[in-house]
């Protein structure tokens, strides 16, 4: 008798499919689709796109890459929290020019809702700047930041981070000390998330 051939189990059809989607300062827009199984916890997975897939706009947002951490999972929907930006390193390196000095600022600010970010600043001058000019720079960076953080929701912030409204705003102020060729927030991180409040436990009735 001929021996029975053992059946191949496709392991992709026991896969199912979850659309994951960018975080709320984003429109919940979607941004990929991930495989699944039954055993597998994509909570921490985290998922590379650009500013571009996600607006699909003004194709120099190619240049920023956006991360974002699936935080659960509901149906086949995958939610996410904002990671972090970049600059791509292409773009990054067009901005460097010789003639000019570059001032690099990088400090953790808290959100008004307790996030924890870490902003990385960074101006292109025109032509040489003295430390002088370039320890005014830093103070107005922070102060313009740690305002905004201050004042703003977890969202709200890294989207103008993103998008570069923080930027711009820094720029309107620093360019009162030197003459600036790009002012931009070319990294954000998230640092830390505040802790998830517990219900408090219902006091005794009196006897």
């Amino acid at each position: 008798m001929p021996k029975k051939v053992a059946k191949v189990r496709d392991k992709w059809k026991l896969k199912s499919w979850v659309t994951v989607t960018a975080s709320p300062s984003f429109g919940n827009a979607p941004i990929a689709k991930i495989p699944l199984t039954d055993i597998e916890k994509p909570e921490g997975r985290v998922i590379e796109t650009t500013l571009y897939d996600i607006l699909k706009q003004d194709p120099q947002h190619y240049a920023f890459k956006l991360f974002f951490q699936v935080d659960r999972v509901d149906g086949e929907t995958a939610y996410t929290v904002f990671k972090g930006h970049e600059y791509s390193r292409e773009f990054l390196r067009s901005l460097i020019r010789r003639g000019s000095s570059m001032s690099d600022f990088i400090r953790d600010y808290t959100t008004k809702d307790g996030y924890v970010v870490r902003v990385y600043c960074t101006a292109l001058s025109q032509g040489k700047m003295n430390s002088s000019k370039k320890h005014d720079l830093r103070l107005i960076m922070d102060q313009v930041i740690r305002e905004k953080a201050a004042g703003m929701n977890y969202e709200g912030f890294v989207q103008e981070l993103v998008l570069q409204k923080v930027a711009s705003d820094v720029y309107n102020e620093a360019k009162k000390v030197t003459h600036l060729r790009h002012v931009g927030v070319r990294k954000s991180k998230l640092i830390s998330r505040p802790e998830p409040k517990r219900a408090q436990p219902l006091a005794p009735l009196a006897a």
